[in-house]
């Protein structure tokens, strides 16, 4: 009597098998997102101190020398190869001719544009760190957001001198003006631009902050 075949088909994956793989998935997806969240928060805190520092460094800078970083008209008397500003209290482009009046001036026509001479003296007197000569020393450093951080006098409807922060993320920017202002991006002591390109000129502040996921925002602090 001959004996009936084997049944050698695959069985599928059990229920159980199934929620388990799921749980791992659902645990994965879950540290990602906890992941970029503190990334994200951890990013809105360094603008933050950026903007917080750098205000101090210039008020000890003050405290000092009794002049503006940038401004400074003592300076190339102070440090050998360094340049003078003006000493009016503001930071001028008009050594600079036929360049742009933005922040974030370091062309050779810009060398000695007080906008860039600013980096130059912080470097220099130790408040801020980084190269202090040559052009380097002129460089404005990167955020967090990989954007600029920079200085200039007036803007976005200020009429003082401000401090600025580049290709800022929407819920970066609404964030820091949030925990730092009153989350109005065309008024208050910090506001915001909609940026049309990477490190954009400042021009006239947004009438107010969008989060889509993709926007790019521009801030400046009141100094």
């Amino acid at each position: 009597m001959q004996s009936s075949p084997r049944k050698t088909g695959q069985s599928g994956f059990t229920l159980v098998e199934i929620a388990i793989v799921l749980v791992i998935i659902g645990l994965l997806l879950g540290g990602i997102i906890k992941g970029q969240e503190m990334i994200t928060q951890a990013k809105i805190k360094n603008i933050i101190n950026d903007f917080n520092g750098i205000t101090a460094a210039i008020a000890s800078y003050q405290d000092r020398y009794r002049a503006l970083p940038g401004d400074d008209r003592t300076a190339g008397t102070r440090w050998a190869g360094s340049t003078s500003g003006n000493g009016d209290g503001q930071f001028n482009l008009a050594a600079a001719a036929g360049v742009t009046p933005e922040l974030y001036n370091n062309t050779a026509g810009a060398a000695t544009a007080e906008v860039s001479l600013f980096w130059e003296h912080m470097r220099l007197s130790g408040f801020v760190p980084g190269a202090t000569a040559g052009a380097v020393s002129r460089t404005p450093p990167n955020n967090a957001a990989s954007g600029l951080i920079g200085v200039q006098t007036t803007g976005m409807g200020f009429t003082s001198n401000i401090v600025c922060s580049s290709n800022l993320p929407d819920k970066i920017a609404v964030a820091v003006d949030t925990q730092m202002d009153d989350q109005s991006s065309a008024g208050g002591q910090i506001r915001g631009m909609l940026q049309a390109g990477p490190n954009p000129v400042v021009a006239a502040a947004t009438s107010s902050y969008w989060e889509t996921g993709t926007n790019q925002y521009l801030i400046c602090k009141n100094l």
